[in-house]
């Protein structure tokens, strides 16, 4: 992640408002009656200039992050990104994931820079619910707990980034992505929440990082704010065949393969993995 340093411009925020949280018994909320402010603009194409990034900024506080739903297990804290240099990380370990397979490549950090950017854009188009049957989407975010004495700037501070996004089945979807009968109309919304459902995506953890249950947690964290804050039965998400590691996380976090989606596989095809949502499951971990 240190070649991001030198590679990236200084940024200013242009533009924030602010987002009230839900709070329920399973989700730690800080601060009572508190909001953030967090930083959305979206450039109108992705062949925009990169916004300004700062990557000498430091990471948020505990008192300056007041008021988000968060997780905290071992050094590590799961919650909602904040900063745009927060959604640029992101974008950035997502670029490392793909990319690490061929980290050998000439010319691989400019790949990964091309890749990030794309992501960036796209990430923060979901985040403002610009895209397809996508309701609300929350970029979640893994950093290092606040030490007494010490700051971090973002890029040492973020180990880890999940998507949970709000979905609407198109007509003719029985599972999220079947194409049997393709459709840009939505499912009718009688009765509204019927058609709706949680998803997860871009689940990526720095490779310096792994193996210390930050994966895991944000799992836990996503599947708290899909049942309790967003009211969702049903979790899915989609996970290469030939990756066996990230399939029994998956299994291990209460995940089934979806049978009736998932045909034969070349290893370079996708499972389709699920989980039923209970709210009373949730609460009595409490």
């Amino acid at each position: 992640m240190t070649t991001m340093t030198t590679a990236s411009p200084l940024f200013q925020p242009r533009e924030s408002f602010s987002v009230s949280y839900c709070r329920r018994k399973a989700l730690e909320v800080h601060c009572d009656n508190s909001q953030t402010n967090r930083n959305l603009a979206v450039p109108r194409s992705d062949s925009s200039k990169l916004p300004e990034l700062s990557f000498n900024r430091l990471q948020l506080s505990d008192q300056e992050c007041c008021g988000l739903l968060r997780r905290n297990f071992g050094g590590f804290v799961a919650r909602e990104a904040v900063l745009d240099e927060e959604y640029w990380t992101s974008a950035w370990l997502r670029a490392e994931a793909h990319w690490e397979s061929v980290s050998y490549m000439r010319h691989i950090d400019s790949y990964k820079r091309k890749y990030a950017e794309q992501e960036f854009y796209a990430l923060k188009r979901r985040c403002t619910g610009q895209e397809g049957n996508s309701l609300k989407c929350f970029c979640f975010v893994a950093v290092k707990k606040e030490e007494k004495n010490v700051r971090r700037t973002v890029l040492k501070s973020v180990v880890g980034t999940l998507d949970l996004s709000i979905r609407q089945f198109l007509c003719g979807e029985t599972y999220p992505g079947e194409v049997k009968r393709p459709s840009a109309v939505l499912a009718s919304q009688e009765p509204f929440d019927a058609h709706k459902y949680a998803y997860i995506a871009n689940v990526c953890v720095s490779k310096f990082a792994r193996r210390r249950g930050i994966a895991s947690n944000m799992l836990y964290l996503a599947t708290d704010i899909a049942t309790l804050a967003a009211g969702m039965k049903q979790l899915y998400v989609h996970v290469n065949a030939d990756n066996k590691p990230a399939q029994e996380l998956y299994k291990k976090s209460g995940f089934k393969v979806v049978e009736a989606a998932s045909y034969p596989l070349s290893k370079d095809q996708m499972l389709l993995m699920s989980m039923e949502l209970s709210c009373d499951e949730v609460l009595d971990q409490f």
